[in-house]
């Protein structure tokens, strides 16, 4: 049955047992769950594993930094000391945070990376050789960890994190292992769902992370339609873990409806960041509140069942939580100023990343040719409460002689109405951004796509463009906004 739900995920690390100075306090233990409380969260989800332990004292897996004492680095010595100050105090780290979440009014959900098996012998592992869930004893130890997930612990639910891989954790197949073993990951997965919701007491949901696209998700082996259709999971959430990036305009309108066929629930995911260090003079920042609007507003569009975040800047602070709250209601978001950028490739996931538009090379001049930059956006712009739209274009090696053609859904933009400016500060010169006032073109609520064709180069310039960003801004007003020619300010008597 399809459930609302606004989420917040923590990792256990970076926030959390890497941070704070053992031994633990009861107030540090339960920072994670109370950052988020009086928020709009109502289910809060607790990564238990790296790809190399687990993150409360298991009886089947590894517990994190068993197998590395003594420690070298900072990070991983307060992890364990962390917990072992809790386990000391006759506390369970997980528990801990079970009933905390219980206590706030949250449900819980324990998260596990399907293609990390700490503790189990390595060459079963897939980046070392192994064969991954080919090996029927890697299929049991991840089942029996879900097991005891749902059996020991009072949670609502567990995630089987599959998205995890390229960047969190190996895969769970060989490439060439795929086409055979397909099935057997759909046996897994229904063999878990049995598992846990037939536990005592009552049963958990099972949710899993998955791919944004049907293609990637069949590459790596997930026939995610036939667990929709045999009603496998309660939820799954969409995603690109190695990829950082938010994207707005991400592809999963296939899932959203595939699962609500069959009344499963589907969670947009917020990635946490604008930009990061792949790209030159660039750094890791966090997308912005407006930025965050823009794509819940998105996947709202295309009827998620919520919204699921994670990584904001912490310590979270009050604007974090006020976003946070606007997440949980899709009219506080509506009209909120929107910041829509469009998502870059991301090189280091290589074959399996999803694709996207940016960077798109134009090579020379073509006055013929036009190339396409499809994107959406949730905002209506003949609402009254539009106050102004803005479309600002990143372009590396223009120069302000070049002849460019932009249109928008078919209709040119005014050359004379646009201001330019360098595309960056640390190296000016690479670039400009041009930005368009969009008045009397403006762009469609939904899909919309965007031309540019370069027209002509001044003489002895032959070298070609890229466009590089792509940034649709819509702000609101308290007032009503006429458009030109639609209204006039009322005449002096």
């Amino acid at each position: 049955m399809r459930r609302q739900r606004t989420i917040y995920f923590n990792d256990a690390r970076h926030y959390y047992l890497f941070v704070f100075e053992p031994p633990m306090r009861l107030e540090d233990a339960r920072v994670p769950v109370d950052e988020v409380a009086g928020t709009a969260v109502d289910t809060f989800v607790y990564g238990v594993s790296r790809a190399d332990g687990l993150f409360y004292p298991s009886g089947i897996g590894l517990m994190f930094g068993d197998d590395r004492q003594p420690f070298q680095h900072v990070h991983e010595w307060r992890a364990w000391e962390n917990m072992q100050s809790l386990i000391a105090r006759g506390l369970d780290p997980l528990t801990v945070l079970v009933e905390r979440a219980h206590e706030k009014g949250m449900d819980f959900i324990a998260s596990l990376r399907m293609g990390a098996y700490g503790g189990m012998a390595p060459e079963h592992a897939v980046d070392t050789g192994g064969r991954g869930f080919v090996h029927p004893e890697v299929r049991d130890h991840q089942r029996a960890i879900l097991e005891e997930l749902a059996t020991r612990y009072a949670v609502e639910g567990v995630e089987l994190d599959f998205a995890a891989s390229p960047g969190g954790s190996p895969f769970w197949l060989r490439k060439e292992d795929v086409p055979e073993y397909t099935p057997v990951i759909t046996d897994f997965v229904r063999e878990t769902a049995e598992l846990v919701r037939s536990r005592p007491g009552g049963p958990a949901q099972i949710g899993a992370r998955v791919y944004p696209t049907e293609e990637l998700n069949l590459k790596t082996g997930l026939d995610v339609r036939a667990w929709l259709r045999e009603g496998l999971v309660d939820f799954v959430v969409p995603m690109l873990y190695l990829d950082f990036v938010l994207d707005a305009n991400m592809p999963v309108g296939w899932l959203v409806q595939s699962a609500h066929d069959h009344n499963i629930s589907v969670y947009g995911m917020l990635q946490p960041y604008r930009s990061d260090e792949s790209r030159r003079f660039n750094t890791a920042d966090n997308a912005t509140a407006s930025m965050m609007r823009a794509a819940a507003a998105n996947f709202q569009e295309l009827d998620v069942d919520g919204l699921y975040a994670w990584f904001l800047p912490w310590p979270v602070d009050e604007a974090g939580r006020s976003l946070l709250t606007q997440l949980g209601d899709a009219d506080l978001v509506r009209e909120g100023d929107k910041h829509y950028f469009l998502r870059r490739r991301c090189d280091a996931a290589a074959e399996y990343d999803y694709g996207a538009f940016l960077p798109l090379e134009i090579a020379s001049p073509d006055r013929e040719r036009y190339s396409q930059i499809p994107f959406a956006i949730a905002d209506d712009p003949e609402n009254d409460r539009v106050r102004r739209i803005r479309l600002r274009i990143g372009i590396s090696n223009l120069v302000s002689a070049d002849r460019l053609e932009i249109r928008l859904n078919g209709d040119r933009l005014d050359n004379g109405s646009f201001r330019r400016s360098p595309i960056r500060s640390r190296d000016p010169y690479a670039g400009q951004l041009l930005e368009f006032d969009l008045e009397n073109v403006r762009p469609r609520k939904g899909r919309n796509v965007l031309e540019i064709s370069l027209q002509k180069r001044p003489p002895g310039f032959e070298g070609g463009i890229v466009i590089e960003d792509v940034d649709v801004f819509v702000e609101y007003g308290t007032f009503p906004t006429p458009r030109p020619g639609s209204a006039e300010l009322p005449a002096e008597k």
